[in-house]
C-alpha cells in the first residue's frame, strides 16, 4: 500500500513523460452511493489521479455545469463529511489512485481546519485544492496539510503576476493547477500556444508538475494539451456526460458513459510526451 503522503509524487513519477489524466467529478452525482463505483471505473479507464468536487453552495469559479452537478449533491445531502466518507470507501478497494479534493474554503472552515486535515488524512485523501485560499493567506493551512502528509494544490491562471507564482512555487506540493481560460469552468476556447507560453513562465518558478485545465472538452483538444503540459484535467464535459446519461439511462449507465469517454481520452495522451 503507497501512503498518502507519497501517492501523488509516485504517480507522476511513474508516467515516463506522459501527462497525467486527471478527471474532476462532483462528489455525490449522480448519486452518492455510486461515486466510488464511478471513482474505480474512472481509475480502470485511465485516471492517473481523481479530482474529488466537494458541493458548495456559491461556487464562484464554477460554470453552469458543474455547479448544477453541486447543487443536486447538494440537495441530495452532501456535505464535507459525506465526501470524506466516499473517499474512505473508495480507499476500500483501490490504495494506489490518488484522490484530490476541490472546493472552497467555507466548509473547511466549519468544519475546523485542524478537524477537516485530520479527517482527510484518515480517509486517505493526497491533496486539496481550495479555490479561495489564496497563497498569501493560508501558509498556515498548508502546513497543516504537510505535517499530515497531504499536498496542498494552488491555482494559476493568465492573469497571474510573477509575485503570485513565486508564492504558489513556494507553497505548493503534489502539482499546480494552471487554469487556461479566463473566466468560469467550461468556457471559452482553448489557445494551446497561449497555454504553452504561460507554462514556460510558470516553470521558471515552479519545479513541480503542472496540469492544465479548463476548455478541455474532447480528446483532441486534451491531446493538444498533453504536448506541453504535465497534467491533463477534464471537468465540465466530464461531468456533462454524465448528466446526460444519468437521465438517459439511470445512475449505473451513466458511470459507464463517462468510463468510456475518459477511455478515449487516455488513448488520446497515452503515445504524447511532452516537448521541450
Amino acid at each position: 500500500m503507497t501512503s498518502s503522503n507519497a501517492r501523488l509524487a509516485t504517480r507522476f513519477a511513474s508516467l515516463a513523460g506522459r501527462a497525467a489524466l486527471i478527471p474532476y467529478v462532483t462528489a455525490g452525482d449522480p448519486l452518492v452511493a455510486s461515486t466510488p463505483a464511478l471513482m474505480h471505473a474512472l481509475a480502470a479507464a485511465g485516471a492517473d489521479v481523481i479530482e474529488l468536487g466537494v458541493p458548495f453552495s456559491d461556487p464562484m469559479a464554477d460554470g453552469p455545469v458543474i455547479q448544477q452537478a453541486g447543487e443536486r449533491a447538494i440537495a441530495a445531502g452532501v456535505s464535507l463529511g459525506a465526501v470524506l466518507d466516499i473517499v474512505a470507501e473508495f480507499r476500500r478497494q483501490d490504495a494506489e489512485t490518488p484522490v484530490v479534493l476541490m472546493g472552497y474554503a467555507n466548509p473547511i472552515e466549519c468544519m475546523g481546519q485542524e478537524a477537516f486535515v485530520r479527517r482527510a488524512a484518515e480517509a486517505g485523501v493526497d491533496g486539496v485544492l481550495t479555490v479561495d485560499y489564496t497563497p498569501e493567506e493560508s501558509a498556515g493551512f498548508a502546513a497543516l496539510l504537510g505535517r499530515a502528509g497531504l499536498d496542498p494544490i494552488y491555482l494559476l491562471a493568465p492573469t497571474s503576476a510573477e509575485s503570485r507564482i513565486r508564492e504558489v512555487a513556494r507553497l505548493a506540493r503534489g502539482y499546480v493547477y494552471y487554469v487556461s481560460l479566463k473566466g468560469v469552468t467550461g468556457a471559452g476556447h482553448l489557445d494551446t500556444n497561449d497555454v504553452a507560453r504561460h507554462l514556460a513562465e510558470i516553470r521558471r518558478h515552479v519545479s513541480i508538475p503542472v496540469g492544465v485545465g479548463f476548455g478541455i472538452r474532447d480528446a483532441d483538444s486534451a491531446a493538444r494539451v498533453a504536448r506541453h503540459a504535465d497534467a491533463v484535467v477534464i471537468g465540465s464535459k466530464l461531468i456533462q456526460i454524465i448528466e446526460e446519461a444519468s437521465l438517459r439511462d439511470g445512475p449505473q449507465a451513466a458511470i459507464g458513459a463517462a468510463a468510456q469517454w475518459l477511455a478515449q481520452v487516455r488513448q488520446a495522451i497515452e503515445p504524447i510526451r511532452k516537448e521541450g
